[in-house]
């Protein structure tokens, strides 16, 4: 009897540490400072401090999996490989922040993505995206592209002095 009830407190403890462990969220990715190669997020991520993207021919930071936010707290996004100032020579894979195929995520500011050389934000082919707050400027295509992206909500957001680059392509703010 006494080994059957040491075992069943063993597993309760066990039980309780595994909850304990694994039930939780993780913390939120903190980001700041030069990304050189694409930063994909798989958690709640968020700007600690302004950030240069020294990315070429990908995006600078892309969403790698549903339910995630990514919060701007105010700081700024900007290419640092390819200035906007250089937008006859741009692509359009070299995004600010780009959301593909993606469920019931949010970007969210303050703050400002600007200077890309492709979209300020890109959101493709995704559901309930929450993009707000967030300020899109100077970059060589389109501020806040969206392309197959349905029932969500993309609001309270500035887009200015975009598509340098565009060729007369349809490009623009949102």
């Amino acid at each position: 009897m006494t080994h059957i009830l040491s075992n069943r407190i063993a597993l309760s403890v066990f039980s309780v540490f595994v909850l304990c462990v694994c039930g939780a969220r993780a913390q939120a990715t903190d980001i700041s400072g030069t990304i050189s190669t694409t930063l994909t997020i798989f958690e709640d991520s968020e700007l600690v401090g302004d950030v240069t993207c020294m990315v070429a021919g990908a995006p600078c930071i892309a969403f790698g999996a549903p339910d995630i936010k990514l919060r701007l707290n105010g700081f700024t996004i900007t290419d640092g490989a390819n200035p906007s100032s250089n937008c006859a020579n741009s692509s359009f894979t070299e995004d600010g922040i780009q959301v593909n195929g993606q469920h019931d995520v949010a970007i969210l500011g303050p703050g400002l993505v600007h200077k890309f050389a492709g979209l300020g934000i890109s959101l493709l082919g995704s559901t309930k995206v929450k993009l707000e707050g967030v300020t899109a400027s100077d970059n060589c295509f389109s501020g806040i592209f969206l392309s197959g992206t349905t029932d969500s909500d993309i609001e309270k957001n500035v887009s200015v002095r975009n598509s340098i680059g565009s060729k007369g392509s349809p490009c623009g703010g949102t």
